[in-house]
């Protein structure tokens, strides 16, 4: 497909990650020569982009056809967003599709640290990456890795700042009417969400002290690891069979229960972005007293996921791309949802009850194949956790944008 010039090109931003991420890159592209244009849907997207940009006040029933008549009036050829699954993005991105206007989503990384997710039409669930073993290395024929670069910099502070910064003017977008319709694509409270933030900003150095006193506990001890996803997250209301968190929680432990070796542990790693005010201790404490378990199920509160995977007896997920972590140590994974690596030869086949036992590792030359396909056509290297991965971020995003 021949791609126009940029000075031909007009892209319009939808909601991004919170921060400066999309901001700072319309302004790139537009220092490019293209045409830039904006939507802002609440205060949170108005207060992140300080540029030119329509501020939609309407109903979620009047955005179809009011993104129809402006993808058409402004001749827009390239849609961005974050993340495909959104209602309003949703909308936006199928009457694109019917104008033949391209559509450009990013994600969190498939791979991480130090990458985000960039594929045209769709990711995770609904991305286009080949979703068997042939395909994908087929695909790789060809393709090097990527070469060794020094780690992004990153801090937990940074995205909690931005995503409380986002959530604070999202409110005030509400309750001053300025956006008086707009209803989070998040499930439960805004106000409670940024709580949380508030609380986990604040004890962030004792979860850390406690996670460590914790995990002293479990060295030398045989587990299995159970990196946590949000709630929130369309991996898990889009992309799986369970409708929140907790369910999988409920149906991993079961199992765990009834059929992992009695002298094997289950250690529960929280998300680092989870802003729950309780955290996860008091569900799991509530969990191992009614199955049984006694202090064969762990809940920590941070800790380093690589660390963890690397030294567990395997790594069960819903679709988490935690499991990069594992895989790449040859570590078994399993995933319980639709995930652009849960494919024969990479992850376990069989039911979450054989796993706890007969746990299938990876094949190395399979996932290293699918590893080149995925920097090849689905990431961008960079950041949103500082302004040097921004930067980064952003040089790199443009120039997949453009090419």
């Amino acid at each position: 497909m021949t791609v126009s010039p940029a000075r031909d090109r007009s892209f319009l931003f939808l909601q991004g990650p919170p921060g400066a991420f999309f901001r700072q890159l319309g302004q790139e592209i537009e220092a490019r020569g293209a045409r830039v244009l904006r939507i802002n849907l609440n205060g949170g997207d108005q207060a992140d982009w300080d540029g030119p940009a329509t501020c939609y006040r309407g109903s979620s029933a009047r955005w179809t056809l009011f993104i129809e008549r402006f993808l058409r009036d402004e001749a827009v050829t390239d849609l961005v967003l974050f993340g495909d699954c959104r209602p309003m993005h949703m909308t936006a991105h199928q009457m694109a599709r019917l104008r033949g206007i391209r559509v450009h989503v990013f994600e969190e990384g498939y791979i991480r640290p130090n990458w985000l997710t960039l594929e045209r039409d769709g990711v995770n669930g609904h991305s286009r990456l080949p979703r068997t073993p042939e395909a994908i290395l087929a695909a790789a024929n060809g393709i090097a890795a990527p070469p060794a670069k020094a780690p992004i910099v990153a801090t937990l502070g940074r995205r909690v700042r931005d995503t409380t910064r986002y959530f604070r003017h999202s409110f005030l977008g509400k309750i001053s009417l300025r956006y008086p319709f707009y209803n989070s694509h998040r499930p439960g409270s805004i106000t409670l969400e940024g709580i949380g933030w508030a609380v986990k900003l604040l004890t962030r150095r004792l979860s850390a002290e406690r996670a460590e006193a914790t995990l002293r506990t479990i060295a030398g001890h045989s587990y299995f690891l159970f990196p946590l996803q949000l709630s929130s997250d369309y991996q898990i209301r889009a992309h799986s069979p369970f409708s929140s968190m907790r369910q999988a929680v409920d149906y991993v432990l079961a199992s765990f229960a009834a059929h992992a070796p009695p002298e094997v542990k289950l250690v529960i790693k929280a998300h680092p972005l989870d802003s729950r005010l309780l955290g996860w201790g008091p569900c799991i404490r509530r969990c191992a007293a009614r199955l049984g378990l006694g202090d064969r199920l762990i809940a920590i509160n941070g800790g380093d996921l690589k660390t963890l995977a690397d030294a567990s007896r395997g790594l069960v997920v819903v679709n988490s791309t935690s499991a990069t972590f594992a895989l790449e140590s040859g570590v078994p994974v399993m995933a319980l949802g639709s995930a652009v690596y849960a494919m024969p030869g990479i992850t376990h086949q069989g039911p979450l009850d054989s796993f706890w036992t007969a746990p299938q590792p990876p094949d190395p030359a399979l996932y290293d194949a699918f590893c080149r396909v995925l920097h090849k056509h689905c990431l961008v290297r960079g950041g949103l956790a500082s302004e040097s991965a921004i930067r980064i971020l952003v040089a790199n995003a443009t120039e997949r944008l453009l090419s």
